[in-house]
C-alpha cells in the first residue's frame, strides 16, 4: 500500500513542516474588498493609506492589492521605502516622478513638451523645494490610470510627505492613485510621540497630517480574530490545527500575522509541532521558544537607544505589578526615574509596550500601567536575561507582593482589603510563584518553600505544564534537611508523572528508591517504587521493567518488603505475565496485606489478573463492593480508573455507566485513554478521533493494562470503517515490535481485519493465529474473542467449514466461562453468519444477536448485527434504515457503502440520493488517496474493477479533476472533490 505524506497518522505523529503564505490573503476580506473599490472608483480617493502596527500585514496586503489591480489592466509602479530614507529630504518625491515618467515613456511614443524628472533631480541638487513640487505635480497629472504603490512610507522623508500633502489633487486629473503603506504603533488620538523616536520624527508627523488630508482615505489592517488566525496557520501548515495550539498562538501574538508566523517557525524548526491524520498538535510540554536576533521585533527593540533596552529588560519581569513597575525599574536597575519615564514613553511610542488606560475615577494621565503589545516578546526579552539579573529582579517583584499582602491561599492574589497588586492582564496564579522559583535564595526560603509548594498542588495535574513541576524543583532547591528534601522530591516525581514528564518522574523515583533518607516513612518509599515501574511503562521501556519484574533487581535496594513485592508485582503486571504476577502475590500475601495501601493496589492486580486469566467471578463481585474506606481520594480515583478501563476494554459499556455513576466520576475529568474509549463504544468517533490524534502525537499510545494497545487498535478499527485502511495499517505497524513488552494480539486482531477488507485471506489468518498463540502463551483469555469470531468467519470464507466450527465452538466455551456479553454476541453473530441464510439455527442466533446488540446500545456493533440479521434473512429488511442512520453518525462510510448496496438488493430506496452520490465520490477519493490500485478498490468496495473504472470516470468528469493526483490533493486538504450541485 503506497504512504500518503502529508497525513500520517503514527505513533508519535510527524514534525510539521513551515509553509510560506500561500494565494488566500486571510482575514482581510472586508479591507480587500474597501481598498479594490476605492482604487476602482474613478471619484475615489487620490491618496490611500493602509497603516498598522509592526506585523500587521502591510506590505503583503499591498501586494496583493497590487496582483488583482495587475490583473485588472491597471498599471501598478513599486516604489519601496527603506531605513535611512528619512536622512535625504525630498528623496521619496524625486523617486515618485522618476517612476511616473518612465511608465509613461515605455506606454506613449509622443515626445513630452516637459521632462519632470530632470526637473525634480535638479530641484533636489539645488534643495528647491518650490520646483519639486512643480515637478511632482506634473509627474501626477498624468492621464493614463496608474496606482503607484509605495511600501513602508513611514521611512520616507518628511518633506516629500509634505509635499503631497500640499498638492491641490482637486486640480490633478484622477489618472493617478498613491497607495502608501506606513506602519503606527500609537492609537491616531495619540499625535505627540516622544521627541527623537522614529513614530515621533517628522515622518511620522508628516504621515499623520497627509492621512488627514481631504484627498486621503486611511484603511487601518486589524489584528486576526481567532478564526481567521486558525485559517492562517492551517494553512502554514498544510493541517489543521487543534484548539489548544490555536489558544496559545493566538495569545502569544495577539493576532499579530508576523508574530504568529515568527512563532510557527521557531516552533515547527524545534519539531515541537507535530501532525497526525491532517491535524497539527503542539508536543505536550513544549517550551515557549524565543525570537531569534534577526527577528523584527528583537530587531526593533535593539535598534532603540538606552535607557529602552534596560527599562524593557525589567518590564519583562514587573511589568504585571502595574503603575508601581515604573518605580520599581528605577530602583532595581539604579536609573533615574526621569529616564525610566522617557524610556516607556519611546517604548510606546515604537509599539513595542501597550499602555494601560485608567481605571474609572482615577486621573486620566496615570494609566494603570503598562504590557508588551507582544507577549512572545516579553518572553523573549525575558528567556535572555542573565540567572543573577533575573533572579535580581524577580526578588524585588517577590517583596513588593510579599509587601502587599498576596499569598497563595487566598483565592484572590491579594487580601479584598488591599489594593490589587497584579494587573488583570496577569497571570495572577502563576506569577509570584514563577517569581519566587526566579528569585532562590534572595527571598526568604522557609516561605519562599511554602508557597511553591502550595501552588504547585494547587495547580494539579497541570497538563498544560504552567508551571506545577518548575515550582516543586524550585522547592527541593531551597531545602537543606535531607528528609524534607526527599518528601519534596517525591512530590516532584509525582508532579512529573502527572502532567506527563515520564522521564523527571523516573528520576526521582530513581533517587528515593536507591538512597532515601534516614528514617523516611516506608509509606513514601513504597509510592516511590510504584512511581519508578509506573514511568518505566509509561515510556515503554520494557527491557528495565522485565528486570524489574526479578527479585535479583530489588536485591540490595533500602526498601522494605512491601515495597519490594509491589514494585516487582506491578512490573509483572505491566508486561501483562499475570500467571507469574498471581504466583508472586499468593507467596507474599502475608506481606502486602499489611497495609491498606498496599493491600488495596494488590487486590486490585489480583482481580484483574484473574479476570485475563479466564477467572473473572472476584472481578465481578468486586464491581458490587463500595470503595475503601481508608483509600485516599486520588488512589481511589486511580483504582476506579483502572477498573472502568478494562470494562470498556471488554465493551460492558453498561457496566462502565454504571461505574461512572456510582463512584461519582465526571466524564470529562477522565484521562484522555479512558474517554476515548467511551466514545468509541458509544459511536462517538468525532470526539474519540481528537482524543487518539492528541495522543498518539504525545506517544500515550498505552491504556492502563490489560490491552495496552487498544487506543491504536480501537483507532485503526475507526479509520478502516471509513475507508482508509492504508492510514490504519500504518498506524498499526507503527506501534509493533516492542521487546518483551505486553501482548499484541488486539494489534494482530486490527491488523487482520485491514487485510480482510483489502480481500488478503490468507495473511489476515496468519495474523489470527499470531495473536492467538501469543495470548495462550500466557494464558490470556482477554481480547480473544475478537481473535476466535474473526478466524472463524475467515476459515469459512476460505471454504474450511470444520476450522470455522471449531474456532466457533471455543468462542462458545470462552463466552461461558467469561460471562461477557460482546463475546455471547459474537458467537451469536459468528454462528449465524457461518450457519448460513437457510440454517434455522442460524436465523434463531442472528434474531436474539439483534435483541442483545440493542440491548447493549453500542450503534456501531448493533449496525453490524442488523446489516448480518438481514443479509441472513433473520430480520426484515426495513431494519437496514436504523443499520444505515447509525453508520452515518458515525462516519462510518465504507459500511454506510456497503449498506446502501445491500438496500438497493432488497428493494429499498436509499435515502438522499444526491447526499448518497456525494458519499460514494468522497469514499472513491479517499481510497484513492489511501494509495490503494484500482483492484483493491473493487476488493474493498466489493465492486469489478470496470465498474471502479466507470465510477473514477464519472468523479473527474463531474468535478473537472484530470488525474488521481488531484484527487488525493483534494482529499489531502480537505477540499471538496464534488461540484456544488453534488
Amino acid at each position: 500500500m503506497a504512504a500518503r505524506t502529508d497525513t500520517e497518522l503514527v505513533f508519535g505523529g510527524t514534525a510539521a513542516r513551515f509553509h510560506g503564505p500561500g494565494e488566500d490573503l486571510l482575514g482581510r476580506t472586508a479591507e480587500s474588498g474597501e481598498t479594490d473599490d476605492h482604487l476602482r472608483d474613478p471619484a475615489g480617493p487620490r491618496l490611500l493609506l493602509v497603516r498598522g502596527e509592526r506585523g500587521i500585514g502591510r506590505t503583503v496586503f499591498a501586494h496583493a492589492t497590487a496582483e488583482r489591480l495587475r490583473a485588472g489592466g491597471i498599471a501598478v509602479l513599486p516604489v519601496d521605502c527603506v531605513p535611512g530614507d528619512g536622512e535625504h529630504p525630498q528623496l521619496l518625491a524625486l523617486r515618485l516622478v522618476m517612476a511616473l515618467e518612465e511608465h509613461r515613456s515605455a506606454t506613449t511614443k509622443r515626445t513630452p513638451t516637459r521632462k519632470p524628472a530632470a526637473e525634480a533631480l535638479s530641484a533636489m541638487k539645488h534643495d528647491d523645494r518650490t520646483a519639486m513640487a512643480e515637478a511632482l505635480a506634473a509627474a501626477l497629472a498624468g492621464p493614463t490610470p496608474t496606482v503607484v504603490l509605495v511600501d513602508d512610507a513611514h521611512h520616507a522623508d518628511a518633506e516629500s510627505l509634505a509635499l503631497l500633502d500640499e498638492i491641490d489633487f482637486d486640480r490633478v486629473p484622477p489618472g493617478i492613485r498613491l497607495l502608501l503603506t506606513a506602519a503606527r504603533h500609537t492609537a491616531p488620538a495619540r499625535r505627540s510621540p516622544s521627541p527623537g523616536s522614529g513614530s515621533g520624527s517628522g515622518s511620522g508627523q508628516a504621515m499623520d497630517r497627509l492621512a488627514d488630508n481631504r484627498a486621503a482615505h486611511t484603511i487601518a489592517l486589524p489584528r486576526l480574530t481567532l478564526e481567521d488566525a486558525t485559517a492562517m496557520v492551517a494553512q502554514r501548515l498544510r493541517s489543521a490545527p487543534d484548539a489548544d495550539l490555536m489558544r496559545r498562538l493566538h495569545e502569544l501574538s495577539r493576532g499579530i500575522p508576523g508574530a504568529l508566523d515568527a512563532l510557527l517557525a521557531e516552533w515547527t524548526a524545534q519539531d515541537a509541532i507535530r501532525t497526525a491524520d491532517g491535524h497539527a498538535f503542539l508536543g505536550t510540554g513544549a517550551p515557549v521558544p524565543p525570537l531569534p536576533d534577526h527577528d523584527r521585533y528583537v530587531a526593533a527593540l535593539r535598534t532603540l537607544e538606552e535607557p529602552c533596552g534596560t527599562v524593557a529588560t525589567a518590564l519583562s519581569i514587573l511589568w504585571p505589578l502595574g503603575r508601581p513597575a515604573e518605580a520599581l525599574v528605577a530602583s532595581s536597575t539604579g536609573l533615574p526615574a526621569e529616564s525610566v519615564t522617557d524610556g516607556i514613553r519611546t517604548l510606546v511610542d515604537e509599539g513595542i509596550l501597550d499602555e494601560l488606560p485608567a481605571q474609572p475615577r482615577t486621573p486620566a494621565s496615570a494609566p494603570r500601567g503598562w504590557t508588551f503589545r507582544v507577549p512572545l516578546l516579553a518572553h523573549t526579552v525575558r528567556e535572555r536575561l542573565g540567572p543573577v539579573k533575573r533572579s535580581h529582579l524577580s526578588a524585588t517583584a517577590v517583596e513588593a507582593l510579599w509587601a502587599s499582602g498576596a499569598a497563595p491561599q487566598d483565592p484572590l492574589p491579594h487580601p479584598p482589603s488591599l489594593p490589587t497588586p497584579l494587573l488583570e492582564e496577569a497571570d495572577a496564579q502563576t506569577y509570584l510563584p514563577d517569581r519566587i522559583a526566579d528569585a532562590g535564595f534572595l527571598v526568604d526560603r522557609d516561605r519562599a518553600v511554602t508557597e511553591l509548594t502550595a501552588a504547585a498542588r494547587s495547580l494539579y495535574p497541570d497538563l498544560e505544564r504552567r508551571g506545577m513541576l518548575r515550582w516543586h524543583l524550585g522547592a527541593v532547591r531551597l531545602i537543606e534537611e535531607q528528609y524534607d528534601r526527599d518528601l519534596a522530591i517525591l512530590r516532584s516525581g509525582q508532579a512529573a508523572a502527572g502532567c506527563g514528564d515520564y522521564r523527571m518522574a523516573r528520576t526521582a523515583a530513581e533517587w528515593l528508591v536507591c538512597g532515601p533518607a534516614e528514617g523516611l516513612d516506608p509509606q513514601a518509599v513504597h509510592e516511590a517504587a510504584t512511581l519508578l515501574v509506573a514511568s518505566a511503562a509509561a515510556e515503554q521501556d520494557w527491557q528495565a521493567l522485565s528486570r524489574m519484574g526479578t527479585a535479583l533487581w530489588w536485591e540490595g535496594l533500602p526498601l522494605s518488603a512491601m515495597a519490594t513485592v509491589s514494585g516487582r508485582v506491578q512490573a509483572l503486571w505491566q508486561l501483562e505475565k499475570w500467571q507469574e504476577a498471581l504466583t508472586l502475590m499468593l507467596r507474599t500475601e502475608r506481606v502486602w496485606q499489611a497495609t491498606p495501601g498496599s493491600r488495596a493496589l494488590l487486590e486490585l492486580f489480583r482481580r484483574v489478573a484473574e479476570y485475563v486469566l479466564g477467572h473473572p467471578d472476584r472481578f465481578i463481585r468486586a464491581l458490587a463492593l463500595p470503595e475503601e474506606p481508608d483509600l485516599a481520594p486520588s488512589k481511589a480515583f486511580a483504582f476506579n480508573i483502572a477498573t472502568f478501563d478494562v470494562l470498556l476494554g471488554i465493551g460492558d459499556l453498561r457496566a462502565a455507566a454504571n461505574l461512572l455513576s456510582t463512584r461519582s466520576m465526571h466524564l470529562e475529568l477522565l484521562p484522555q485513554p479512558n474517554r476515548f474509549l467511551w466514545h468509541h463504544l458509544n459511536g462517538q468517533w468525532d470526539e474519540a478521533l481528537a482524543l487518539a490524534r492528541r495522543l498518539l502525537v504525545d506517544g500515550g499510545v498505552l491504556n492502563v493494562v490489560p490491552g495496552h494497545h487498544l487506543l491504536p487498535a480501537r483507532t485503526a478499527a475507526i479509520l478502516l470503517a471509513q475507508g482508509r485502511p492504508t492510514s490504519a495499517d500504518r498506524l498499526i505497524s507503527s506501534v509493533r515490535g516492542q521487546v518483551n513488552g505486553p501482548l499484541e494480539h488486539v494489534l494482530d486482531h486490527a491488523e487482520a481485519e485491514i487485510l480482510r477488507t483489502l480481500g488478503e485471506l490468507g495473511r489476515a489468518e496468519e495474523a489470527l493465529r499470531r495473536g492467538l498463540r501469543a495470548a495462550d502463551e500466557r494464558g490470556s483469555f482477554y481480547g480473544t474473542d475478537e481473535l476466535l469470531a474473526s478466524l472463524a468467519e475467515v476459515h469459512a470464507e476460505a471454504g474450511h467449514p470444520d476450522r470455522a466450527t471449531a474456532c466457533l465452538e471455543r468462542l462458545d466455551r470462552t463466552a461461558d466461562q467469561m460471562n461477557s456479553g460482546r463475546t455471547r454476541l459474537l458467537h451469536l453473530l459468528t454462528s449465524g453468519k457461518i450457519l448460513g441464510p437457510d440454517s434455522p439455527e442460524a436465523r434463531k442466533h442472528l434474531h436474539e444477536a439483534v435483541d442483545l446488540a440493542h440491548a447493549r446500545s453500542q450503534p456501531f456493533e448493533t449496525a453490524v448485527t442488523l446489516l448480518a440479521a438481514v443479509r441472513a434473512n433473520a430480520a426484515p429488511a426495513t431494519q437496514l434504515h436504523e443499520a444505515y442512520e447509525h453508520f452515518g453518525e458515525m462516519g462510518a462510510t465504507l459500511w454506510r457503502f456497503h449498506t446502501r448496496t445491500a438496500m438497493r438488493e432488497a428493494g429499498l430506496t436509499v435515502p438522499g440520493r444526491r447526499q448518497a452520490t456525494a458519499e460514494n465520490e468522497h469514499l472513491l477519493a479517499t481510497l484513492l488517496a489511501e494509495g490503494l490500485t484500482n483492484r483493491q478498490i473493487a476488493g474493498v468496495l466489493r465492486l469489478s474493477e470496470d465498474a471502479v473504472a466507470n465510477r473514477l470516470s464519472r468523479l473527474f468528469a463531474r468535478t473537472g479533476m484530470r488525474s488521481r493526483t488531484e484527487v488525493v490533493t483534494a482529499v489531502l486538504r480537505g477540499t471538496r472533490t464534488t461540484t456544488p450541485h453534488h
